[in-house]
């Protein structure tokens, strides 16, 4: 039994995550679910009644047994600021203590832009969010682009905005807000977004590819983010392309917006303002661009497929509005390509969240890492 308050602080975090993400609803299914005793159940559920964050009301019925009170949490007990951004824009979501989206803000970044005025434009957004928020500000995540120390709270280098090295983010925004700030790599912040809002409810083995302005990955494996000793794990931007080598990326062929100029044969050197809208345009095309951009994508899952062998791969960006046959042709190249994968080919899905996936993974982070005061001391 534990007696510490902050351990009965963290069990009482974990109570609330799990009727967030529904996987109780009542006291005798929370028992199930932590295994604790049923009165053990009640002394916390009834804890956080007292503290308004619980609401307990009418009557579910389950399969079999008597009739249950239905917990659920209460929306306006405060809210969870998510930030995610890029070298373009600031993405910002207020979920509420539900679990539920409310508000979202987006701030387009200028040409060129640096560290200040990213910095800036956050706490710009995170401002905006509260104005009609109807309880505290609880927690903030941010999912930020390229090499994260989550641990220190550090974002360490981001390619597309050269003067963002080492940067302090979380101390950066603790002095603004003075809540629980975490950081973490945007994509896997979109990892966390498939677990609460998408396609990973279930899943507990999933990649999310994310070529967008550069071209990453993100890998749930055993239910837990993968991150890497040097916090690089999915940076498979940086392969070399062609694989045989020759000087380039995987960067220089396989962004979005490069997967544009090639579909449209490098015949506009402007990139549109809207690339998802672009590329929708292109999703009917077909010809030996097309072919060419698929053969590059199969080899590239194919051999992460070989690698990892996860459940799911969940696309994300702006080639999603190519729509679900470019994720086929890709799994269906990937079997011509490498033989072996014909018994166990990657099942490639667009993801359903968006161009806010990144901001609602960091919301996510924020409503994992929040935990509840024990007021008065002891429970148990």
């Amino acid at each position: 039994m534990r007696t510490k308050p902050a351990d009965q602080s963290v069990l009482l975090a974990s109570i609330l995550l799990q009727l967030r993400g529904q996987h109780a609803s009542s006291r005798s299914s929370l028992s199930k679910v932590t295994n604790l005793s049923p009165s053990t159940v009640g002394i916390y559920v009834d804890h956080l009644i007292a503290l308004g964050y619980v609401n307990e009301s009418g009557l579910e019925q389950g399969a079999m047994g008597r009739p249950q009170r239905k917990l659920s949490l209460i929306p306006d007990a405060g809210w969870f600021a998510g930030v995610e951004f890029n070298a373009e824009r600031v993405q910002a979501v207020r979920v509420d203590f539900a679990g539920h989206k409310v508000a979202s803000l987006v701030r387009p970044l200028p040409p060129k832009t640096n560290t200040q005025t990213v910095l800036r434009e956050i706490r710009s957004v995170v401002v905006g969010l509260g104005k009609l928020a109807p309880g505290p500000l609880l927690g903030m995540g941010v999912g930020a682009p390229g090499l994260v120390n989550s641990e220190l709270g550090v974002a360490m280098q981001y390619a597309f905005i050269p003067d963002w090295k080492n940067v302090p983010l979380v101390q950066e925004l603790s002095e603004d807000f003075p809540v629980t700030v975490t950081l973490e790599n945007n994509l896997r912040a979109i990892a966390l977004a498939e677990r609460w809002f998408g396609g990973g409810r279930e899943l507990d083995d999933y990649v999310i590819l994310g070529p967008r302005s550069g071209f990453g990955i993100a890998i749930m494996k055993n239910g837990e983010l993968l991150r890497g000793g040097h916090h690089a794990a999915g940076e498979i931007g940086r392969w070399p392309w062609p694989l045989q080598g020759g000087g380039g990326e995987l960067h220089d062929e396989l962004t979005a917006p490069m997967v544009w100029r090639r579909l449209t044969g490098g015949r506009q050197d402007t990139q549109p303002m809207d690339l998802r809208a672009a590329l929708k345009g292109l999703a009917g095309e077909r010809g030996k661009a097309w072919d060419l951009v698929i053969s590059d994508y199969a080899r590239v899952i194919g051999l992460l497929h070989l690698l990892i062998d996860a459940e799911r791969y969940f696309l994300h960006g702006p080639l999603t509005a190519l729509g679900p046959h470019f994720c086929q042709a890709i799994t269906e190249q990937a079997t011509v390509i490498m033989p072996v994968l014909r018994e166990m080919p990657p099942l490639i899905v667009p993801s359903d969240l968006g161009d806010e996936a990144g901001a609602l993974g960091a919301a996510s982070l924020a409503m994992e890492a929040w935990i509840p005061e024990v007021n008065g001391g002891k429970l148990l």
